[in-house]
């Protein structure tokens, strides 16, 4: 299998993450430099129709996009460590904070790098009031789960999940914003986050 990943980008860096935690060595890494638009290449669109990345070639030819559905595929492969949940009950509930985290710390942020930082303009169309919009929305939720936190060292429950890793992506994409939870502000995401640079995933793969 070959997986195709862009350094940095957070839905990549969630896959790369999965892979670290899980010790996977025997897939192919195959970098796709975003900023020069490799993505958007024929080449590259023939494998993901909407030059998404990361994407999972498999060994059949066929090709798995979106982040979430090439964790589950390797979860299934690599069952151990178990990140997705091992009853119906816990599953729901781990995918329930890894959608929250998707989609009202990561999506706002990427709204408020992507359309706010000069960089992007060399692969976006910049639409200017989404970044403030995002940047709101996302230190609101950054502040709503320090408090969150406050009674557990996971962002799912008592164990490391894939929302981790989600939150944890997401944290790491925040640099392009200079944003880092501060300690006297957001203690608990603060130590949270310390607590990620010790594992696996806070290492570089």
């Amino acid at each position: 299998m070959k997986l195709y990943t862009a350094t940095f980008a957070p839905n990549p860096e969630r896959v790369r993450m999965f892979l670290l935690e899980k010790a996977i060595t025997d897939i192919e890494l195959v970098e796709i430099n975003i900023m020069e638009r490799e993505h958007k290449t024929s080449e590259y669109r023939a494998l993901s129709p909407f030059s998404q990345i990361p994407a999972l070639a498999l060994d059949d030819g066929r090709v798995l996009t979106e982040s979430r559905a090439i964790c589950r595929y390797l979860e299934g492969l690599y069952p151990e460590p178990n990140l997705l949940g091992q009853t119906s009950e816990e599953t729901a509930f781990i995918e329930m904070w890894d959608r929250r985290v998707e989609f009202m710390l990561l999506l706002p942020l990427a709204w408020w790098v992507r359309h706010g930082h000069p960089a992007f303009t060399a692969i976006e169309k910049q639409i200017a009031e989404l970044a403030p919009r995002g940047e709101k929305t996302f230190r609101y939720f950054a502040k709503w789960l320090d408090g969150e936190l406050a009674g557990r060292d996971f962002i799912a429950g008592d164990r490391f999940t894939i929302a981790d890793i989600t939150a944890f992506a997401s944290v790491g994409f925040a640099r392009v914003a200079k944003w880092k939870p501060d300690a006297d502000e957001l203690p608990n995401l603060n130590a949270w986050r310390g607590r990620m640079f010790e594992r696996p995933c806070g290492q570089k793969g």
